[in-house]
């Protein structure tokens, strides 16, 4: 803890840095203004990056036309230069950074993205790899001018085995496709986003995404066989072994899962998948208390045992703002807290029995005042709406900011509790809503329009809160670029020191997703 008080001056005078540059939002409720006159030409709904923090650029060469011609004669058809074109990749998806990158690239081999790292490392240009862009932490786009590398087109299933269960795909493939290719096979995918749609396979891979399905399923850091990785100088390390137990040296493929990019590219993941239930059921419950849903999880957990696959926890605020945005429909009501329980096995009736008695305990005992239960897929798919769309519905409210956190499960909500009584009427809304089976806070603030002084009250007070509690400040997000100066609250110095000395032993330029994951010093902007 020693670290962490120390650190959180440190970070509150970084903050306080970047802030101070910040000028006054003149765009809509959903994002703040673009100065005049300044960054780059076009998105005018969102500040650069560059304009928001106090962040230099770091001495990495400058996009010249004789590199576009390069890598047009290396992938023709597939480099994107126009304003226009290029301005969605430079933009994260809620809106809240955005980086001046002039050229996005698009392999389909990993021979491909070898040969444009082996270049851009010659010639000591910085890359921005980029999957579906669904990231939360400013991870997914450049800072300044960095090449976007984009997986887009690296969407090929290599193989399948359907007595292991084992896939192995290219990095661009899009989770929702494998898992419909998946479900034709008798098996599924072993974690489940609400970005599901858009995002991609070897982003989920970088980032260590958690999602729906951990508390069955686990983490990818034990889902995850292999990885075929191009590292920053082009070379490639080929890991991407089909075997679940190999126990020869070190298992170098989880120095990049969760390293979001800035240790190599991941071009290719081999995977292991559960066989797809032949019996699921979904329960949506009413609790008038976090402690009744503290012990409604210790029941379920208790009775349901094999079976349960998900327990998530809603705010009745979140529900509010599923029903006022996106019109959706909550089939119980009242309630100051909402949970969605999910029961997945090999038999119905015995499910199903389970399930009742659990129910009827959690009734009869005032556990839960309400509820209902979904076996059809249509009804099941509704029910998981209105939890996977809380984030869509946020962003409607104007500005949000995010905190993925880990606690023990008791503490939860403490923090969505003293957040409301720090903040008051500063704030919008403060919701909190997550994965209670493993632990996962997802705290959100929303506002009108950016504020760097309501920033100022939100941070560092939720990472040192976080801190006291001995949680992480990054449960399932990653750091990126928003976060990279708080991992101290998380990690020791000796740790934090150990990642920097892989960062330059893998990326001795730091052409790799430069400006993202670990701490950089406090410097003066030079967009």
């Amino acid at each position: 803890m020693a670290s962490a008080v120390v650190w959180s001056r440190g970070a509150a005078a970084w903050l306080r840095s970047c802030r101070g540059r910040v000028l006054q939002s003149g765009g809509g409720r959903d994002s703040p203004g673009v100065p005049r006159g300044r960054g780059c030409a076009g998105s005018r709904e969102v500040m650069p990056t560059c304009e928001r923090y106090a962040v230099r650029r770091l001495p990495f060469a400058r996009l010249q036309d004789g590199d576009v011609a390069f890598f047009q004669r290396l992938m023709p058809g597939r480099v994107v230069t126009g304003e226009e074109e290029v301005k969605p990749f430079n933009v994260d998806w809620l809106k809240s950074v955005r980086g001046c990158s002039q050229l996005v690239l698009k392999p389909q081999t990993t021979v491909e993205v070898a040969q444009v790292l082996r270049y851009c490392h010659e010639r000591n240009l910085a890359v921005n790899p980029q999957g579906g862009n669904t990231g939360l932490v400013g991870g997914s786009v450049p800072v300044f001018d960095e090449i976007i590398l984009s997986t887009a087109l690296m969407n090929q299933i290599i193989s399948f085995d359907k007595v292991s269960g084992i896939l192995v795909c290219q990095a661009g493939c899009v989770l929702e496709r494998l898992s419909e290719f998946l479900e034709k096979q008798g098996f599924i995918m072993p974690l489940d986003l609400g970005a599901k749609g858009s995002c991609h396979i070897g982003g989920n891979v970088a980032t260590n995404a958690g999602g729906l399905r951990l508390l069955r399923y686990g983490s990818l850091q034990g889902t995850v066989l292999g990885l075929e990785v191009v590292l920053a100088d082009g070379s490639t390390l080929d890991c991407l072994t089909s075997l679940r137990k190999d126990n020869t040296g070190y298992d170098l493929k989880q120095l990049f899962i969760g390293s979001e990019g800035t240790l190599g590219v991941i071009t290719a993941v081999s995977i292991l998948c559960p066989q797809k239930p032949k019996a699921v059921n979904v329960a949506f419950l009413g609790c008038q208390s976090f402690e009744n849903v503290l012990e409604t999880f210790t029941t379920c957990r208790a009775m349901l045992g094999e079976i349960l696959s998900a327990y998530e926890f809603m705010d009745e605020k979140c529900m509010e703002l599923v029903e006022r945005h996106l019109k959706l429909s909550r089939p119980v009501a009242d309630s100051p807290f909402y949970v969605l329980i999910e029961t997945s096995g090999s038999n119905s009736t015995h499910d199903e029995e389970k399930l009742n008695n659990f129910l009827e305990r959690a009734m009869a005992s005032g556990l839960v005042t309400d509820g209902t239960v979904a076996t059809d897929s249509n009804k099941i798919k509704m029910l998981w709406s209105l939890r996977e769309r809380i984030t869509e519905a946020l962003t409607h409210e104007g500005y949000v900011y995010k905190y993925d956190i880990s606690l023990p499960v008791g503490k939860l909500y403490d923090l969505v509790t003293d957040m409301r009584a720090r903040l008051g009427q500063s704030a919008k809304n403060v919701v909190g809503y997550g994965h209670l089976g493993d632990g996962n806070l997802h705290l959100n603030v929303t506002a009108e329009s950016y504020s760097h002084s309501l920033l100022d009250a939100i941070e560092p007070f939720v990472y040192e809160w976080t801190a006291k509690c001995s949680g992480s400040i990054s449960a399932e997000h990653g750091l990126g670029f928003k976060k990279k100066q708080f991992i101290h609250y998380s990690k020791p110095s000796k740790a934090v020191m150990l990642m920097q000395q892989f960062k330059a032993m893998l990326d001795p330029k730091g052409i790799l997703n430069p400006y993202k994951t670990l701490p950089s010093a406090p410097e003066s902007s030079m967009c």
